[in-house]
C-alpha cells in the first residue's frame, strides 16, 4: 500500500526538511509541499490525498481550523512547535501529534502509524462487504457468516462468537478489536462484555437485550447508542 502525502508549513525551512524525510520512505509518495493551507486546497479537492503533516500555528488559516474542514478519508499528522495543542489535535482526530524539531525517527514512527491504519481500514472494509469472518479458535480457523452471529462476549482475554445453531467459538483477542472489525450500528456494544448482532434481538426489556434465550444487560455506558438504535428502529 502506498499514500499519497502532503505537507503544510508556513516555515519553509520546516517544510522542506518534512518533504526531505518524506521522499525517504517508501510507501508515501508526496504529492505537494506547500506554505500555508489554502494553497494546499486545490490540491486536496483535484486529487485523493491520504496524509497530511500539517503544522498548526499559520496564517490565514490554522492547522486546527483547516483540520475541521476536510473529510475523515483524509488523516492528519500534526507538526508543530507547541505542545498545547495536543488535546485540541486529538479532538479532530489527528493519528499523531509530532513536536518540532522532528527528526526522521519520528517522522517514520508517524508514517508507519498512517499506514497500519489505512491497512486495517482496507481489511475492515472487506471483511465488511463479503460479511464473513475467520475465527483463530486453538490450532484452526473457523469461518462465521455475519448473519451466523447472535452476540458476542468478553471473557478476560478472550472473545466468545455465539452463532445460531448453538455453538460458540472462543478466540484469544479482545473486545475493542472485534468491535472495530463488525459493522456499526448493525453490531452494537450494549456492555463492556458484549456485542449484539442488533437484527437478531427478539425483544428489549428495560435495561436488558433480548436475544435466542439470553437475557443481555444495557450497562450505563452504551445506553445512549442503544436507545438511538431504538429510536431509528421503532415504529411511532
Amino acid at each position: 500500500m502506498t499514500l499519497n502525502c502532503i505537507i503544510i508549513d508556513d516555515e519553509p525551512l520546516a517544510a522542506e526538511l518534512l518533504a526531505s524525510y518524506a521522499k525517504k520512505v517508501p510507501f508515501l509518495t508526496l504529492q505537494g509541499t506547500f506554505n500555508s493551507a489554502t494553497e494546499a486546497i486545490k490540491t486536496i479537492r483535484e486529487m485523493k490525498i491520504d496524509l497530511i503533516f500539517l503544522d498548526i500555528q499559520m496564517p490565514e488559516l490554522s492547522g486546527l481550523e483547516f483540520a475541521r474542514i476536510i473529510g475523515p478519508e483524509t488523516k492528519i499528522v500534526f507538526t508543530t512547535a507547541f505542545n498545547q495543542y495536543a488535546i485540541e489535535g486529538y479532538k479532530v482526530n489527528a493519528l499523531d501529534y509530532l513536536l518540532k524539531p522532528i527528526s526522521f525517527e519520528k517522522f517514520l514512527e508517524a508514517a508507519n502509524k498512517a499506514l497500519s491504519w489505512f491497512e486495517l481500514s482496507s481489511k475492515v472494509a472487506s471483511m465488511k462487504s463479503d460479511r464473513f469472518v475467520f475465527i483463530k479458535s486453538e490450532y484452526k480457523l473457523q469461518k462465521a457468516s455475519f448473519d451466523d452471529i447472535l452476540y458476542i462476549e468478553g471473557v478476560k482475554d478472550y472473545v466468545k462468537f455465539y452463532l445460531i445453531d448453538g455453538t460458540n467459538v472462543m478466540s484469544l483477542m479482545n473486545m475493542k478489536k472485534v468491535e472495530e472489525y463488525l459493522p456499526y450500528p448493525e453490531f452494537l456494544r450494549i456492555h463492556r462484555s458484549y456485542i449484539v448482532h442488533m437484527p437478531k434481538v427478539s425483544q428489549i426489556d428495560r435495561f436488558r437485550i433480548v436475544i435466542g434465550e439470553q437475557f443481555l444487560p444495557i450497562s450505563e455506558t452504551y445506553k445512549d447508542s442503544v436507545q438511538k438504535f431504538i429510536e431509528d428502529h421503532t415504529l411511532s
